[in-house]
Protein backbone atom coordinates (compact mmCIF):
# COMPACT_ATOMS: atom_id res chain seq x y z
CA UNK A 1 0.00 0.00 0.00
CA UNK A 2 1.09 3.59 -0.40
CA UNK A 3 0.15 6.89 1.18
CA UNK A 4 -0.11 9.97 -1.02
CA UNK A 5 0.67 13.43 0.29
CA UNK A 6 3.40 15.53 1.84
CA UNK A 7 4.11 15.40 5.54
CA UNK A 8 3.82 19.16 5.96
CA UNK A 9 0.06 18.57 5.74
CA UNK A 10 -1.35 17.98 9.24
CA UNK A 11 -3.84 15.53 7.73
CA UNK A 12 -1.28 13.43 5.88
CA UNK A 13 1.04 13.51 8.87
CA UNK A 14 -1.58 12.36 11.39
CA UNK A 15 -2.43 9.47 9.08
CA UNK A 16 1.19 8.43 8.56
CA UNK A 17 2.00 8.64 12.28
CA UNK A 18 -0.99 6.42 13.11
CA UNK A 19 0.14 3.93 10.46
CA UNK A 20 3.64 3.88 11.92
CA UNK A 21 2.35 3.44 15.48
CA UNK A 22 0.16 0.58 14.32
CA UNK A 23 3.09 -1.05 12.53
CA UNK A 24 1.76 -0.87 8.96
CA UNK A 25 4.28 -1.14 6.16
CA UNK A 26 3.62 1.43 3.47
CA UNK A 27 5.31 3.39 0.73
CA UNK A 28 5.14 7.16 0.77
CA UNK A 29 4.35 9.16 -2.35
CA UNK A 30 5.09 12.81 -1.44
CA UNK A 31 2.93 14.23 -4.19
CA UNK A 32 1.74 17.82 -3.95
CA UNK A 33 -1.90 18.74 -4.51
CA UNK A 34 -0.65 21.65 -6.61
CA UNK A 35 2.37 20.38 -8.54
CA UNK A 36 1.34 16.72 -8.75
CA UNK A 37 -2.44 16.93 -9.09
CA UNK A 38 -2.32 14.86 -12.27
CA UNK A 39 -0.64 12.00 -10.43
CA UNK A 40 -3.20 12.10 -7.61
CA UNK A 41 -6.29 12.30 -9.86
CA UNK A 42 -6.41 8.58 -10.87
CA UNK A 43 -6.71 7.67 -7.17
CA UNK A 44 -8.72 10.62 -5.89
CA UNK A 45 -10.92 12.69 -8.22
CA UNK A 46 -10.80 15.56 -5.74
CA UNK A 47 -6.98 15.61 -6.07
CA UNK A 48 -6.73 15.90 -2.30
CA UNK A 49 -4.52 14.29 0.31
CA UNK A 50 -4.16 12.08 2.19
CA UNK A 51 -5.13 9.24 -0.08
CA UNK A 52 -4.25 5.68 0.90
CA UNK A 53 -4.01 3.14 -1.94
CA UNK A 54 -4.31 -0.46 -0.78
CA UNK A 55 -2.50 -3.39 -2.36
CA UNK A 56 -5.58 -4.26 -4.43
CA UNK A 57 -5.58 -0.69 -5.81
CA UNK A 58 -8.57 0.39 -3.71
CA UNK A 59 -8.15 4.03 -2.74
CA UNK A 60 -9.36 5.42 0.59
CA UNK A 61 -9.68 9.19 0.72
CA UNK A 62 -9.87 11.60 3.68
CA UNK A 63 -7.86 11.12 6.87
CA UNK A 64 -10.91 10.18 8.97
CA UNK A 65 -11.88 7.40 6.54
CA UNK A 66 -8.30 6.12 6.42
CA UNK A 67 -8.03 6.05 10.22
CA UNK A 68 -11.36 4.22 10.41
CA UNK A 69 -9.94 1.57 8.05
CA UNK A 70 -6.77 1.28 10.13
CA UNK A 71 -8.77 0.89 13.35
CA UNK A 72 -10.94 -1.78 11.79
CA UNK A 73 -7.87 -3.63 10.51
CA UNK A 74 -5.99 -3.70 13.82
CA UNK A 75 -9.12 -4.57 15.80
CA UNK A 76 -10.78 -3.02 18.86
CA UNK A 77 -8.06 -4.07 21.32
CA UNK A 78 -5.38 -2.07 19.51
CA UNK A 79 -7.48 0.68 17.96
CA UNK A 80 -6.65 4.19 19.17
CA UNK A 81 -10.34 5.12 19.20
CA UNK A 82 -12.97 3.32 21.29
CA UNK A 83 -15.61 1.52 19.19
CA UNK A 84 -18.54 3.17 20.99
CA UNK A 85 -19.64 5.21 23.97
CA UNK A 86 -19.06 8.61 25.54
CA UNK A 87 -15.26 8.45 25.32
CA UNK A 88 -15.47 7.78 21.58
CA UNK A 89 -17.74 10.79 21.10
CA UNK A 90 -15.49 12.99 23.24
CA UNK A 91 -12.37 11.94 21.36
CA UNK A 92 -14.09 12.50 18.01
CA UNK A 93 -15.10 15.97 19.17
CA UNK A 94 -11.49 16.83 19.96
CA UNK A 95 -10.41 15.37 16.62
CA UNK A 96 -13.00 17.54 14.87
CA UNK A 97 -11.75 20.70 16.58
CA UNK A 98 -8.13 19.79 15.83
CA UNK A 99 -8.78 19.00 12.18
CA UNK A 100 -10.85 22.17 11.90
CA UNK A 101 -7.90 24.06 13.32
CA UNK A 102 -5.67 22.47 10.72
CA UNK A 103 -8.12 23.24 7.93
CA UNK A 104 -8.38 26.93 8.86
CA UNK A 105 -4.61 27.21 9.27
CA UNK A 106 -4.13 25.73 5.79
CA UNK A 107 -6.79 28.04 4.35
CA UNK A 108 -5.01 31.05 5.81
CA UNK A 109 -1.73 29.94 4.23
CA UNK A 110 -3.43 29.62 0.86
CA UNK A 111 -4.96 33.07 1.26
CA UNK A 112 -1.54 34.63 1.77
CA UNK A 113 0.17 32.64 -1.00
CA UNK A 114 -2.46 32.58 -3.74
CA UNK A 115 -3.83 36.11 -3.48
CA UNK A 116 -1.87 39.24 -4.24
CA UNK A 117 -4.22 41.15 -1.98
CA UNK A 118 -5.63 39.22 0.96
CA UNK A 119 -9.34 39.44 1.66
CA UNK A 120 -9.46 40.95 5.15
CA UNK A 121 -12.91 39.54 5.92
CA UNK A 122 -11.68 36.00 5.23
CA UNK A 123 -8.41 36.48 7.11
CA UNK A 124 -10.24 37.84 10.15
CA UNK A 125 -12.70 34.95 10.07
CA UNK A 126 -9.97 32.31 9.79
CA UNK A 127 -7.94 33.90 12.57
CA UNK A 128 -11.00 34.04 14.82
CA UNK A 129 -11.74 30.38 14.16
CA UNK A 130 -8.12 29.38 14.78
CA UNK A 131 -8.02 31.29 18.06
CA UNK A 132 -11.35 29.83 19.20
CA UNK A 133 -10.16 26.30 18.40
CA UNK A 134 -6.90 26.88 20.29
CA UNK A 135 -8.84 28.24 23.27
CA UNK A 136 -11.11 25.19 23.34
CA UNK A 137 -8.24 22.73 23.01
CA UNK A 138 -6.20 24.53 25.68
CA UNK A 139 -9.12 24.26 28.09
CA UNK A 140 -9.45 20.55 27.34
CA UNK A 141 -5.75 19.79 27.73
CA UNK A 142 -5.22 21.96 30.81
CA UNK A 143 -7.91 20.01 32.68
CA UNK A 144 -6.19 16.66 32.06
CA UNK A 145 -3.11 15.58 34.00
CA UNK A 146 -2.44 12.22 32.29
CA UNK A 147 0.31 11.89 29.64
CA UNK A 148 -2.31 11.80 26.89
CA UNK A 149 -5.79 13.21 26.51
CA UNK A 150 -7.50 9.96 27.47
CA UNK A 151 -5.02 8.38 29.84
CA UNK A 152 -1.70 6.61 29.56
CA UNK A 153 -2.11 5.57 25.94
CA UNK A 154 -1.86 7.75 22.86
CA UNK A 155 -5.02 8.16 20.79
CA UNK A 156 -6.09 9.67 17.50
CA UNK A 157 -7.08 12.88 19.27
CA UNK A 158 -3.53 13.30 20.63
CA UNK A 159 -2.05 12.86 17.18
CA UNK A 160 -4.58 15.17 15.51
CA UNK A 161 -4.00 17.91 18.07
CA UNK A 162 -0.20 17.66 17.90
CA UNK A 163 -0.12 17.70 14.09
CA UNK A 164 -2.48 20.67 13.88
CA UNK A 165 -0.43 22.54 16.47
CA UNK A 166 2.82 22.01 14.62
CA UNK A 167 1.33 23.29 11.38
CA UNK A 168 -0.32 26.27 13.05
CA UNK A 169 2.81 27.12 15.01
CA UNK A 170 4.93 27.11 11.85
CA UNK A 171 2.41 28.89 9.65
CA UNK A 172 0.93 31.38 12.13
CA UNK A 173 3.20 31.72 15.18
CA UNK A 174 1.49 34.96 16.21
CA UNK A 175 -1.70 32.98 16.86
CA UNK A 176 -0.19 29.99 18.67
CA UNK A 177 1.66 31.92 21.36
CA UNK A 178 2.54 31.56 25.04
CA UNK A 179 -1.10 31.72 26.14
CA UNK A 180 -1.33 28.03 25.27
CA UNK A 181 1.05 26.46 27.77
CA UNK A 182 -0.84 23.16 28.09
CA UNK A 183 -1.02 22.73 24.33
CA UNK A 184 2.65 23.54 23.90
CA UNK A 185 3.53 20.92 26.51
CA UNK A 186 1.27 18.39 24.77
CA UNK A 187 2.86 19.12 21.42
CA UNK A 188 6.38 18.79 22.84
CA UNK A 189 5.52 15.46 24.47
CA UNK A 190 4.15 14.04 21.22
CA UNK A 191 6.90 15.47 19.02
CA UNK A 192 9.50 13.67 21.20
CA UNK A 193 8.07 10.27 20.18
CA UNK A 194 10.03 8.35 17.49
CA UNK A 195 7.10 8.23 15.04
CA UNK A 196 6.68 12.01 15.20
CA UNK A 197 10.41 12.56 14.77
CA UNK A 198 10.47 10.27 11.74
CA UNK A 199 7.36 11.58 10.03
CA UNK A 200 7.85 15.32 9.77
CA UNK A 201 8.43 17.91 7.07
CA UNK A 202 9.02 21.63 7.47
CA UNK A 203 6.21 23.73 6.12
CA UNK A 204 6.73 24.86 2.55
CA UNK A 205 4.46 27.15 0.52
CA UNK A 206 2.36 25.45 -2.18
CA UNK A 207 3.72 25.52 -5.69
CA UNK A 208 1.61 25.64 -8.79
Amino acid sequence: MFLIGQYDSPFVRRTAIAMRLYGFNFQHKPWSTFGDAGLIAPYNPLRRVPTLVLDGNEAIIDSAAILDYLDETVGPERAMLPPRGAERRHQLRICAIATGLGDKSVSLVYESVLRKEQLKLWVDRCEAQISAALDALEKERDAIKTPYLFGERIGHSDIAVACALRFTGEAHPHLFDDRYAALKAHAAHCEALPAFKEIVQPLAPPKG
